[in-house]
């Protein structure tokens, strides 16, 4: 048969890529869609096949007695696309295997070939980008499969279904139904434990300081600022103490330092007003900055989360978009090298946008310093030959946001040098009178007479690639951050425009971010950066960790299940030992480690390196105390306080030694339960009851209680009241407190809704209190009131007036948490917090997402808002489902494999 008469079948991963490559590729392609992966291991007993049910290895899906054979079945959403692959097969010459170009993506090419079973000829087709070019030459030059990656991925695969269904059971049993352990999720989660953990231990310490604010006495360049901002350095030759003068428990690290509490150094600002300045030194050194290397994916998760607020997911399903779009080269990826083809294309770019003199002479060539990075990959950059720029992309929303950075980060590569000045300014200060002054930590009394200040500041004279890409770093500074100083010269004499003294207090490390995590991860070579994503994703699904703003926090069930790790499988959740795996799996990809020396050593153990495999660990756990892993003392307290934290089936609570026990709010982070809180959490429990009265009225007896949202109030209903009868009740209001309320107010509280009257229009209009501050209701039509008294004072008149406004958009109460975000990146529409049955929520007027009980009313942004909007549309409209029917014949699943599996001569201990 003729080459060009041949007809071709092309398997991607996704069908939103079927388009433009059917398009690119021509007649005589058919392309279809796997939609990911079309096989796995078994994820319940009910897909295990009958003929296997009875092997005690099935539960895992690894038979582990004949070489770890996996058992690979096809799952029951997957059959209808196998059968249309299968079908499509039937009148193909040649089957092209177009998955994605990974480890990932080779492990579902081999799945396909091994399920679908093609009698005819087998290509690897693989690009680095959807573009006419990059596609025609991928049909050109095919591969075969690539069997050293597909076994790297299959032992990741074993590896981790292993210690999932080996290690997760005994978390069940010592500390929670349900939960999961996962051989990198564990570790990332104890990431975050350990930093909660210094954040515990920390003790702040108390420091001052003085800055003046210093003026020239003349400026020759009209351009130059006239003052500028200095900070006191060293009194009487003794250097100031500064927040990092201290240790995370409060003492002073250094020798000879100046501890100023904030009396003393008021004492000192007050001298400095009236002292005389002299420049005594001015240093000067060239500043040059070099651009950053290209996007590779950990760097691009790091920057879209500082920059844009995306969650790595969120920048990885954006990435995924555009990259299936044609828009960007493939987004998982650990190399940072430019093919020449997009070099010329950054060089064309920087010529024709900023002009030759940003351009340098010669071309930047980029080195990967990530551990067994994939060369065979480009960095993430935009597509083709030639860089679209973000306003001629005809992108929106999170697209256009996320491929301006990429292409603004790709552009600025091949760009030159920023430069700059940057300038150390020293001054000397002659203090009028002399300053007794008390160190803080010695108590002694220095007496100072003179002191030094110092400046310092940076110009930037050639802006070189900042003109199109600016660094932010985790701490919030931009790499075009600069104070401006004046030109000075040693002899130049100063006056003080103002001298201040503050009070600091060192503050503890920061909490994990996302960007912050994966730069962690990546630091300990833990994981691969394609696997960020996914790993941040389930930690937070398995309520290990949730966040606070933008700030990663553990829960107490993580402290929890990472103590349980660290005492009964250290070496499992040690750093090093998971980066090594992955140097272990790398080696596999590479030809250089066995699939299975690698499974024995892991689950046997090594014998020679002294190690327990997961067999001993499992089975071997002694006698452990469930209730003492999960018993931990509030921040600052010790045993002798009598009082613990403790994680129970139902939550975490605080428990007393005579017994008493208070819940503990879940959106509360672990460093804040002190034992000031938790005694107050003991003198306060939620269902707590106070003794208020007998209500004049019902003659029922009257309490008031804390409850899920708040304090409130309520009446006993006697115990032989109907089951349908419910009690009257009112939420406290602000100005209340379950200590003072008294039974007239709690009688006018359960009295609401209070009716104000039948308005003109002969609807009647009540004055009530919600969960979201005080409202009128009319019908259907609420508006907010603006205090919880008006409830009780608002007259008809009043009331209808209200009424006659126009009505704010979003029912925003204004004492209330509802509120307007900003628009929605993606759609551009404006988002709003509403209330509504199943509780608080936001929308753009199409997409409603539920808040998650880790969001608040108040904290929310426009930025988590999007995030929540976006996987809602993520997960499509809700299908209902059609009634399950019986299969006429049950479809044969085998246990896989490539290669007969060695069998192991000896156990090794």
């Amino acid at each position: 048969m003729a080459t060009d008469t041949l007809r071709r079948l092309v398997i991607v991963e996704s069908p939103s890529k079927i388009a433009n490559i059917a398009k690119y590729l021509g007649p005589g392609y058919t392309v279809e869609a796997s939609v990911g992966h079309v096989r796995d291991l078994p994820t319940g007993a009910s897909e295990v096949p009958a003929k296997y049910k009875g092997e005690k290895w099935a539960r895992t899906g690894v038979d582990i007695e004949n070489g770890f054979a996996p058992l690979y079945v096809v799952q029951a959403d997957k059959r209808a696309t196998v059968r249309k692959l299968k079908d499509a097969l039937k009148n193909a010459d040649e089957l092209y295997l177009a998955t994605d170009d990974d480890r990932e993506g080779e492990a579902i090419a081999w799945h396909l070939k091994e399920e679908l079973k093609p009698k005819v000829p087998v290509r690897r087709m693989t690009f680095g980008e959807i573009t006419p070019a990059a596609i025609q030459e991928a049909a050109k030059h095919p591969r075969d499969l690539d069997l050293a990656l597909v076994d790297a991925q299959e032992t990741r695969r074993i590896l981790d279904r292993l210690y999932g269904y080996e290690v997760s059971p005994v978390l069940w049993k010592k500390v929670m139904p349900r939960l999961s352990a996962g051989r990198v999720q564990s570790v990332a989660t104890r990431l975050v434990v350990d930093r909660e953990r210094e954040r515990m231990a920390f003790r702040a310490a108390s420091y001052a300081d003085v800055e003046a604010i210093l003026a020239v006495q003349a400026v020759t360049d009209g351009d130059e600022p006239r003052t500028f901002t200095a900070s006191l350095a060293t009194a009487s030759g003794r250097k100031m103490a500064s927040g990092r003068d201290f240790d995370s428990v409060g003492r002073l690290k250094g020798k000879g330092l100046l501890h100023a509490d904030l009396a003393g150094a008021e004492a000192l600002a007050a001298a400095l007003r009236d002292a005389g300045f002299e420049v005594v030194g001015v240093e000067a050194k060239p500043y040059t900055r070099r651009p950053y290397a290209p996007f590779r994916t950990s760097t691009l998760q790091q920057d879209a989360g500082r920059k844009l607020g995306f969650t790595s997911d969120r920048t990885m399903r954006v990435a995924q978009q555009l990259y299936e779009g044609g828009y960007i080269t493939y987004m998982r990826t650990d190399s940072v090298t430019l093919s020449g083809t997009a070099i010329a294309a950054a060089r064309a770019s920087v010529k024709a946008l900023y002009g030759a003199q940003y351009l340098p002479e010669r071309p930047r060539v980029y080195t990967n310093k990530v551990k067994n990075a994939q060369e065979a990959h480009e960095a993430i950059r935009p597509a083709g030959e030639t860089f679209r720029t973000p306003d001629a992309s005809g992108l929106h929303g999170d697209q256009f946001r996320l491929y301006d950075l990429i292409w603004k980060r790709t552009v600025a590569s091949q760009m030159k040098d920023a430069e700059g000045q940057t300038v150390s300014v020293k001054i000397a200060a002659r203090l009028p009178r002399t300053v007794e002054v008390a160190d803080a930590t010695t108590g002694e009394l220095v007496s100072v007479a003179d002191a030094t200040l110092t400046a310092s500041g940076r110009t930037i004279t050639f802006p070189g690639f900042l003109k199109a890409y600016v660094e932010i770093s985790d701490s919030g500074d931009a790499d075009d951050d600069q104070a401006r100083l004046p030109k000075l010269a040693a002899g130049d004499p100063l006056t003080a425009e103002e001298v201040t003294a503050s009070g600091h207090e060192t503050r503890p490390p920061a909490r994990y971010t996302e960007p912050s995590l994966v730069a962690k991860l990546e630091e300990l070579d833990i994981g691969r950066p394609s696997t960020y994503a996914s790993i941040i994703r389930t930690i937070t699904a398995r309520d290990y960790v949730f966040k606070k703003g933008s700030a990663l926090v553990p829960t107490w069930l993580a402290f929890a299940v990472t103590r349980l790790l660290e005492q009964h499988f250290t070496r499992l959740v040690d750093y090093a030992f998971t980066a090594e795996m992955e140097d272990v799996l790398d080696a596999i990809a590479q030809g250089g480690a066995q699939r299975l020396a690698v499974l024995e050593s892991f689950y046997y153990g090594d014998a020679v390196r002294d190690h327990a495999g997961l067999e001993k660990l499992v089975s071997d756990l002694g006698d452990i105390d469930a209730r003492a892993l999960s018993t931990f003392h509030p921040v600052g307290a010790t045993e002798a306080d009598g009082i613990a934290v403790r994680v129970g089936r139902y939550g975490t609570y605080v428990e007393s030694e005579d017994g008493r026990r208070a819940n503990v709010d879940d959106s509360m982070a672990p460093d804040e339960l002190t034992l000031d809180v938790a005694r107050e959490l003991l003198d306060h429990p939620m269902g707590e009851e106070r003794d208020l009265g007998i209500h004049p009225d019902t003659g029922l007896r009257v309490v008031a209680k804390s409850g899920r949202y708040g304090p409130y109030v309520t009446e006993v209903l006697p115990e032989d009241a109907p089951k349908t009868a419910k009690p009257r009740t009112g939420s406290l209001f602000a100005s209340m407190a379950l200590d003072t309320v008294t039974l007239a107010d709690a009688v006018k509280l359960m009295s609401l809704p209070r009716t104000v009257g039948t308005a003109s229009d002969g609807v009647e209009i009540t004055a009530q209190n919600g969960r979201y501050g005080p409202y009128l209701k009319k019908g259907t039509d609420s508006r907010s009131l603006t205090t919880e008294e008006q409830i009780f004072t608002v007259t008809l008149a009043e009331a209808e007036a209200i009424y006659a406004e126009p009505k704010q958009r979003g029912r925003r109460a204004a004492a209330g948490p509802l509120k307007e975000l900003g628009a929605d990146p993606a759609s551009g529409k404006p988002v709003v917090v509403k209330d509504g049955r199943f509780g608080p929520y936001v929308t753009d007027g199409e997409t409603n997402a539920t808040l998650r009980k880790t969001d608040s009313i108040e904290a929310i942004t426009i930025e988590r808002a999007a995030e929540l909007l976006a996987e809602k549309r993520a997960k499509g409209p809700a299908v209902k489902k059609a009634p399950v029917r019986k299969p006429a014949a049950t479809t044969k699943r085998t246990v896989a494999a490539k290669k007969a599996p060695a069998k192991r001569a000896t156990k090794k201990a």
